[in-house]
């Protein structure tokens, strides 16, 4: 431990450069503070707006540079690799490709002594000749640095791509079109297209109609595209489809996936099965304090009944029959679980090869956690406006479940959809049943039903009436998918 101690005391630590990292940092978050994301976040986006940013962007970003050029060049002296390293105190900012070990390589590939991608995979353009803006006292610093590299091996050892800091960034372009796509999703998903107290499916063309009232949108839309006269109606269907995922297990799942997320559901019936244990006993637990306070305190010899119930109403707070009531519902619900739902499997982590589409791997996972912004309604669309049926993805099981059961009842009765037509739609509100029980089963304070029950009473009998069985629902898949399911059987 003490060589340890010793070596740790040997290590060379040099002064601190504060004034270059200070200089740093504030250009940092000047930069940060004009990125297209922080632009767009605080101001409805425009082109004056943008072009501003990405110039004084630009310019904090060289200025960057330049200063991290200094402080690579002061640690060598500070770290004693050379006793003057020739530094400036203001540098002019410095654009990639400017720095002294990049004029030496570029120097080198005209002379056909190296051969490297470096300047295109950092989108930077090799100079041989220094700059003529830059003022003479940085130029002479410059080709000292450059006389060092070819000279000095330590210099040169460490002035090379491999240690310097890369300075890699998204090119202003993309960030800026994926700032203006995210603004435009935040304002697909404001409330003003959203009843929160009424939530309703409605199709793309629709919520598309509904942003032509939005100026802001309409603007921030042309400046997405980059042109005026755009089709409303595909960028809002293009920015919803993006960013949803099928409301049934069927459309976002492959025949693996499905089964890994039958062995998820599993999982969750065992855990609610649990959790049924917990609330039972916990309703029980005046039962358990008594029990536990009989424990302690014996009846006195001729005490008499009132009495002794009187002593334990007043005992029941005390924490030693708290700590000895908890106790006991803590070894109960593990008994129960042990002996009623047994163990918990952990379910399998999904893989991209296990959702229908690349687009909803990206949005749910490995853990299949949802990330969408927009549940989408396939084989539901209306036949004079086949544009996707869509709802906000932030509505609870009880809102979805409510905005499904309304378009069921639409197609059911204004449409007069068939058995067949209306089956997923059943299906969807199936799979939202167990939820429903688990989140929203309490007596509802408009209704005076309990919502989960309902759901599914409402389910059965529209699946009666129809001449369809819970099997049926469970077991939907769409019809392209049956055929090539049946088209495989058959070859095999």
């Amino acid at each position: 431990m003490n060589s340890l101690v010793q070596a740790f005391q040997n290590f060379p630590l040099a002064d601190r450069p504060i004034d270059l990292a200070r200089a740093l940092d504030t250009e940092a978050q000047r930069f940060s503070a004009k990125q297209p994301t922080a632009l767009c976040a605080s101001a409805v986006p425009t082109r004056e707006a943008l072009a501003a940013a990405r110039a004084e962007a630009e310019a904090s970003w060289a200025r960057m540079i330049a200063l991290q050029e200094e402080l690579d060049w002061r640690c060598y002296r500070l770290y004693s690799l050379n006793d003057a390293p020739p530094e400036h105190p203001d540098p002019p900012p410095l654009r990639l490709g400017e720095r002294a070990f990049e004029i030496v390589m570029a120097r080198r590939i005209a002379a056909g002594e190296m051969d490297t991608a470096w300047f295109e995979r950092h989108r930077s353009t090799p100079i041989t000749d220094l700059p003529a803006h830059w003022p003479t006292d940085y130029r002479a610093v410059v080709e000292r640095r450059i006389a060092l590299i070819e000279s000095d091996p330590t210099i040169g050892l460490i002035e090379r791509p491999e240690y310097k800091r890369r300075w890699q960034s998204e090119p202003w372009e993309k960030m800026e079109q994926d700032a203006l796509r995210t603004w435009l999703l935040d304002r697909l998903e404001d409330p003003r297209f959203w009843d929160v107290a009424d939530p309703r499916i409605v199709a793309t063309r629709s919520l598309a109609d509904a942003t032509r009232a939005d100026a802001e949108f309409q603007s921030v839309a042309e400046l997405y595209v980059g042109r005026a006269g755009f089709d409303l109606e595909a960028l809002v269907a293009e920015l919803v489809a993006a960013e949803s995922v099928p409301f049934l297990a069927a459309l976002r799942y492959s025949e693996t996936g499905l089964r890994k997320h039958a062995d998820w559901e599993a999982t969750w019936e065992k855990q609610r099965a649990e959790d049924a244990i917990d609330a039972e006993l916990a309703a029980l637990r005046n039962e358990f304090l008594r029990a536990a306070w009989s424990r302690q305190n014996a009846r006195g010899e001729g005490e008499a009944a009132e009495a002794y119930a009187a002593r334990m109403a007043a005992g029941l707070g005390a924490k030693p029959v708290q700590k000895a009531a908890d106790a006991a519902i803590a070894a109960e619900a593990k008994r129960r679980k042990a002996a009623e739902v047994g163990d918990i499997p952990v379910p399998p982590k999904y893989k991209s090869a296990d959702f229908q589409s690349a687009g909803f791997w990206g949005l749910r996972g490995g853990l299949d956690v949802p990330k969408e912004r927009f549940v989408s309604f396939p084989h539901c669309a209306r036949d004079a406006d086949p544009s996707l049926p869509t709802l906000w993805a932030g509505h609870d099981h009880l809102a979805r479940a409510r905005a499904l059961a309304s378009l069921y009842v639409e197609r059911r009765d204004t449409d007069g959809w068939s058995s067949a037509r209306l089956l997923p739609m059943l299906a969807g509100l199936l799979e939202l049943v167990p939820w429903l029980r688990q989140w929203h089963n309490d007596i509802d304070a408009e209704t005076g039903l309990r919502m989960g029950d309902y759901f599914a009473g409402f389910i059965e009998e529209e699946a009666r009436e129809r001449g369809l069985t819970i099997d049926d629902l469970r077991n939907w898949t769409p019809p392209a998918q049956a055929r090539r399911r049946r088209a495989r059987r058959s070859a095999a």
